[in-house]
């Protein structure tokens, strides 16, 4: 067997994975769908998850989202203040963050903490057969570990956008407020008046498809998880990576499609 032969093969193998990949990537998608509107429902589960995926990272969202709108308002300012622009400031800093930086910078931020924990926490179920005694307990461990979760971080997202957008806007207020003694009721008529209702709309929707993603992918990886402790290490890396790739994947989707609508 030649050098050129065995490459094929390689290749092929490489491709055969990644398509099978693929297929069960897509099986377990559907296998979600199923079971969420089956009944029992994990009430108790789901409210657990969205207390751990929300409440708790509240502390992180708010450091990162008050950083984000004091940053990018003193990074503007000189840029329109070379054309006298600065009444613009307002209308910027809302249109930025209210269309892309809130979804993105929540997701980024809930892909590295939340995906990481679910991967992680489920790859170690796995690995040490809680899941496999689960269904010999009679109980749905998909139902009770990957639904509840998966919910948990699509109800969460959403929130916690809007939670990151309010606080954004706080410290693009104060970075304002302190260089041109704007009151608060003028800056925020100032940037809520270029802002409509569909980048409202475009940004729910892009928190719920990041929420939706970060959830099955963690989920996904950590319920596929092998080779004990290494395994879990690479389905918590896994599943931060893979989330963040297809968030940025999603934001051009995303916005091509609100592009064309508007």
């Amino acid at each position: 067997m030649n050098f050129k032969t065995s490459e094929k093969i390689l290749i092929t193998k490489k491709a055969d994975l990644f398509f099978a990949g693929l297929y069960s990537a897509f099986q377990f998608i559907i296998r979600f769908f199923k079971e969420a509107f089956v009944p029992p429902y994990e009430f108790k589960e789901i409210i657990k998850q969205c207390y751990e995926v929300g409440y708790k990272s509240l502390g992180l969202i708010t450091l990162t989202g008050f950083i984000t709108g004091l940053v990018f308002t003193k990074q503007s300012r000189p840029s329109l203040s070379e054309f006298g622009a600065q009444s613009w400031l307002p209308s910027l800093v809302a249109i930025a963050i209210i269309r892309a930086l809130a979804p993105l910078v929540t997701a980024l931020i809930c892909a590295g903490k939340v995906g990481s924990n679910i991967g992680a926490e489920l790859g170690s179920m796995k690995v040490t057969e809680q899941i496999d005694a689960m269904e010999v307990s009679a109980v749905n461990p998909f139902k009770y570990l990957v639904v509840s979760r998966v919910l948990a971080t699509t109800l969460m997202m959403p929130l916690l956008m809007c939670y990151t957008g309010c606080v954004a806007m706080l410290g693009a207020f104060l970075n304002v407020h302190l260089n041109e003694l704007t009151s608060f009721i003028s800056f925020f008529e100032a940037a809520f008046d270029k802002i409509s209702f569909l980048d409202i709309f475009s940004s729910l929707i892009k928190s719920i498809a990041y929420g939706f993603t970060i959830g099955i992918v963690g989920c996904y990886k950590g319920f596929n998880a092998t080779n004990g402790t290494e395994g879990v290490g690479k389905a918590a890396n896994a599943s931060v990576v893979l989330s963040m790739f297809l968030i940025f994947i999603e934001e051009i989707l995303i916005v091509q499609l609100t592009n064309s609508i508007r």
